[in-house]
């Protein structure tokens, strides 16, 4: 990459001073408008910096098995007085520490200004790019959430963060769509702006002219590199929810009902001989569901779901998404023509890395000094991880978010065969390898992740 070179030009002099008219009232209230709100929502949007252990891109075959330490900023917005911190998982991830500046005033009353303090992960989830990250304090400044429901194309918003580790840099714009999906298969939408946002504004908030969080930056369309005014943040509702769960449980559950919907087309629609040409209609209902145990019916033409319409398949997609398991919805459905409502449960969604952490009990399971909970593979294991390289191991349950500082970059579900060439097939195993381990020693673990058989280093702290 190519250092950013600064460029400054010789002022030229003048030799008459230019009398301008005062500036219409309108634009200076705008600016006005922009600076009060900068003044008001800046303390409470933070930069992030963190260490990571990370792997050499897949790309780079000779570096296969190689990791590096890495350092990277992104930003972030205090959401609750007590210090909790919501960003973009991306920022956090596989980090072995970070660190938070804020901006505060000191006591001789100073223009508010960079203080360092740690940062503790608390919880991140990457579907979403949603992460939870806690420092000590009280009285801390925060940001509100919006509905962001209630946005609208052409909205005035700003974008506040630290952009190639500027911190405090703002920036404005519009709301371009207000539901933006990028892939066709992922119930995620986001809200589009042209607000410039660049790399480091990433977990930081996107803001109405009230200075309530609208979403959460996370990432930019570029061909270039830089910005081309189309970036992405997470819908306020959907980070509101996420940091909530995280807060709570530390990971998101994700739910399901046990349902295929579909959007209508005029082709389905007329095929099916259906009054609409437009909507959402349940194709296939999964035998012994809660949908099927509630009523729902294939065929059955979805009206709304807890009062939301439903227009297109990925409405109905995003309000499961949207809930934990244990809740229920209320789906209204046309039936031929009758219309009924129907009270599903939510179920929790079967997944690799919550059926291994299910496996593992903390007090038994914690391996500190790597900052996992682990697990023996055996038959409890192998349905869940199959095709494995090895018949023996040590399986990586979960990566607990107070000891991600101790953590060398493994992730849910590596496998872990050798420590320094020394094989273990069991956690006592591991432990053992670890016991004559001090701080400062280098480790190298021989993992199996995704297949492939890589080579996770680190120095014991």
């Amino acid at each position: 990459m190519v250092a950013p070179v600064l460029i400054l030009f010789a002022a030229s002099t003048v030799a008459q001073t230019i009398k301008t008219p005062p500036p219409p009232r309108m634009l200076a209230e705008f600016s006005s408008g922009l600076e009060e709100l900068a003044q008001s929502a800046s303390p409470a949007v933070v930069q992030i910096l963190v260490q990571r252990v990370a792997p050499f891109g897949r790309a780079d075959a000779s570096a296969a098995g190689f990791v590096s330490e890495q350092q990277s900023t992104g930003s972030g917005v205090i959401v609750d007085p007590s210090g909790y911190i919501v960003t973009n998982a991306h920022v956090v991830q596989n980090a072995k520490r970070i660190e938070v500046k804020i901006l505060r005033s000191d006591e001789q009353g100073q223009m508010p200004h960079g203080h360092m303090v740690t940062g503790k992960l608390v919880g991140l989830d990457e579907q979403v790019d949603i992460a939870v990250v806690k420092i000590d304090g009280e009285n801390l400044p925060t940001l509100p959430f919006l509905d962001s429901d209630k946005l609208r194309q052409g909205q005035l918003v700003v974008a506040l963060g630290s952009p190639l580790g500027l911190q405090n840099s703002l920036s404005h714009g519009v709301v371009s769509a207000t539901a933006r999906q990028l892939k066709a298969e992922s119930p995620v939408v986001y809200v589009q702006t042209d607000a410039p946002i660049n790399p480091g504004n990433s977990g930081g908030p996107l803001l109405d002219i009230n200075g309530r969080i609208a979403g959460i930056n996370t990432m930019i369309y570029s061909e270039s590199g830089g910005n081309e005014g189309i970036g992405f943040a997470i819908p306020s509702n959907l980070a509101k929810e996420m940091y909530e769960r995280l807060r709570k449980d530390g990971r998101v559950r994700r739910g399901v009902i046990g349902v295929i919907p579909e959007t209508i087309t005029q082709t389905l629609g007329a095929g099916l001989g259906l009054d609409r040409d437009s909507g959402v209609i349940l194709s296939d209902i999964a035998p012994h569901g809660p949908a099927e145990a509630a009523g729902l019916q294939t065929g059955d033409v979805v009206l709304s779901v807890d009062g939301k319409p439903m227009r297109e398949a990925r409405d109905f997609a995003l309000v499961v998404f949207e809930h934990a398991p244990g809740g229920t919805l209320a789906v209204e459905v046309q039936r031929g023509k009758e219309r009924m409502t129907k009270t599903v449960a939510i179920i929790e969604r079967d997944s690799t890395p919550s059926r291994l952490e299910d496996l593992a009990d903390y007090k038994t399971a914690l391996v500190r000094q790597l900052g996992v909970l682990a697990v023996t593979l055996d038959d409890k294991v192998t349905p869940i991880l199959t095709n494995l390289r090895r018949l023996s191991g040590v399986v990586v349950a979960a990566v607990p978010a107070e000891y991600a500082g101790l953590n060398p970059g493994l992730t849910t579900g590596d496998v872990i065969y050798e420590l320094n060439t020394r094989r273990v097939g069991t956690v006592d195993e591991l432990r053992a390898a670890l016991a004559d381990k001090k701080p400062g020693d280098s480790i190298a673990l021989l993992v199996e992740r995704l297949g492939q058989l890589v080579y996770v280093t680190d120095v014991l702290e």
